[in-house]
């Protein structure tokens, strides 16, 4: 299987929040996700799709100048590669490989919401 990267962003703009991203098609798949992403199981995170990044964006960090999108300081948060298992428009579920966040994860698109999904740590197989 195909291994991908991902970063998870510690963002501090008008609140703190961390933007999980996949490097998915050629561009950063980006989710704005409130609380700190969890490994442990049955907790889940609201993470809300926003736009594609460029993929240099992935190991960005610094300050990003007030009056422009997303203003504030990013951080990497956590880093690394995942592999992809499943791929459909309302659910991606996916294993990361990274530095605090590691093993089998989903994304599962709420219904009825188009850009809210949930973030969660899945059982192991």
């Amino acid at each position: 299987m195909l291994q991908q990267r991902f970063v998870v962003h510690e963002h501090h703009g008008r609140h703190l929040h961390y933007d999980f991203r996949l490097e998915m098609n050629g561009v950063l798949r980006s989710w704005a996700v409130p609380k700190e992403p969890s490994q442990k199981l049955g907790v889940r995170r609201l993470a809300v799709q926003v736009e594609d990044h460029p993929l240099e964006y992935i190991d960005f960090e610094g300050t990003i100048s007030e009056g422009q999108s997303g203003a504030g300081t990013v951080r990497i948060w956590d880093w690394g590669t995942y592999t992809l298992e499943k791929a459909e428009p309302n659910e991606l579920l996916f294993v990361l490989h990274g530095k605090k966040l590691q093993g089998p994860f989903a994304l599962v698109r709420m219904e009825n919401r188009a850009q809210d999904w949930l973030l969660l740590k899945r059982k192991t197989r």
